[in-house]
């Protein structure tokens, strides 16, 4: 198990060197972000962001795990919750699906959350998990440095 934590940071490190196209996020990122998100009907998790109203904003390269409307209309997420409730769905690099489709079934992948880690089930595209939501809509987010996923789930960790 230590073998495998140790592999995906090291993967994780080299990946994020690897990337020349890399470069610092910024508002427009954020908007452009925003703009892909609600072009593929993901409304209240773009609302989320904007709800963060440039005091709290991500201020680093992000992978957003996107729960569907109908999800976030499920769940009660107070105004003092969002930055968190955000930081649980992000993974602090960007990442393609296809990145992503990388990693082997079991690995442990850091969340927004230092102390949340993310839990790859990796059985093929049609059939990608993190922790217990499924990818649904792969790449949402290409014209900015954030990457975002559509998952059917509120991502649940364990305690």
């Amino acid at each position: 198990m230590a073998l495998r934590c140790l592999f995906t940071i090291l993967f994780l490190f080299g990946f994020a060197k690897s990337q020349h196209f890399i470069h610092p996020f910024n508002h427009t990122d954020l908007q452009a972000a925003i703009g892909d998100m609600r072009a593929k009907s993901y409304y209240g998790f773009a609302m989320l962001l904007q709800m963060l109203n440039g005091t709290s904003q991500p201020t680093r390269e992000l992978t957003f795990l996107m729960p569907d409307d109908k999800e976030l209309s499920a769940s009660s997420i107070s105004i003092d919750e969002v930055e968190e409730f955000l930081l649980k769905h992000a993974i602090p690099m960007p990442l393609y699906f296809n990145d992503l489709s990388h990693f082997p079934t079991g690995t442990l992948v850091p969340s927004g959350n230092s102390s949340k880690m993310i839990r790859i089930h990796n059985r093929g595209r049609g059939d990608f998990f993190v922790n217990n939501a499924q990818i649904v809509s792969a790449n949402v987010c290409l014209n900015s440095v954030i990457k975002c996923h559509g998952i059917d789930a509120i991502i649940e960790y364990d305690n």
